[in-house]
């Protein structure tokens, strides 16, 4: 009876083709929004990260052929996970921008004071901030983002297979210039509100030059809490389509970092 014999080289080879996506899409699923919340399970991140790894493998170029439990496998592995955790991070950014402009909306709105638990990121947000954060979930959801992601991820194997050399300085600066990209997202969501409510303010402040027997802070909180609820709501339809526009930005800028690296 013949024995079925396996070679080394054989078997390190299927081993290497599902390990290195394993860990890219492992790291991503970390550190990307949506996937990476603290209310979704550690193994259930680890079993939807193999099946897709299990899915992708088949279509994906030839392995390097690195032992992985040699020390240039650990690199390689370590070059993945970080490849992962920065295109993660990139649309991680994306509803940071969008948390941030709630902040400012609320700090303008007088509702700084009205925090709720993020269940994302375990920590106290404004309540404006987590209006936006869900609009954006919904929003990222209702125009497939989570299937452009995985699209995005079969197209990364292609740019930039796995391969010993280190991640380029390049990619890093081109996270950092898509930074200062959010910021300015950030102030544009805002920028609506923020501007109304500062101009309420000054007429507020006018108001209680002209009349200082007007109790200002009685008269001036229901107005500009009122004030920033209309406008929230005469900018919702707008912010969708830049949230889309954003997105499509987004998904621009994790290709260009895997070109640039």
């Amino acid at each position: 009876m013949a024995l079925l014999t396996i070679e080394h080289a054989e078997l390190m080879r299927w081993i290497t083709a599902v390990m290195w996506p394993f860990v890219r899409i492992g790291a991503l699923l970390l550190a990307a929004p949506l996937f990476g919340a603290r209310t979704v399970p550690v193994r259930v991140r680890v079993a939807l990260a193999l099946v897709l790894a299990l899915v992708v493998a088949p279509v994906l170029p030839p392995p390097v052929p690195v032992d992985p439990l040699s020390l240039a496998g650990a690199l390689v592995a370590v070059r993945e996970a970080l490849i992962g955790a920065v295109l993660g991070f990139l649309l991680q950014m994306v509803f940071g921008a969008m948390a941030m402009g709630g902040e400012i909306v609320a700090l303008s709105m007088g509702l700084a004071f009205a925090s709720v638990v993020d269940p994302e990121r375990g920590a106290s947000v404004p309540l404006v901030g987590q209006y936006f954060v869900i609009f954006s979930t919904l929003v990222f959801l209702a125009f497939d983002g989570h299937l452009a992601l995985v699209t995005l991820l079969v197209e990364s194997f292609v740019l930039m297979p796995p391969e010993t050399e280190p991640f380029g300085a390049a990619g890093f600066w081109e996270v950092a210039a898509w930074g200062s990209e959010m910021f300015e997202a950030a102030v544009l969501v805002a920028l609506p509100a923020a501007a109304s409510l500062l101009v309420a303010s000054v007429s507020m402040g006018m108001i209680a030059r002209s009349a200082p027997q007007l109790n200002v802070f009685a008269v001036g909180f229901p107005l500009t809490l009122t004030l920033g609820l209309v406008v929230l709501a005469l900018t919702l339809p707008g912010l969708a389509s830049q949230l889309e526009a954003v997105l499509e930005s987004v998904f621009v800028a994790m290709r260009n970092v895997l070109g640039a690296a």
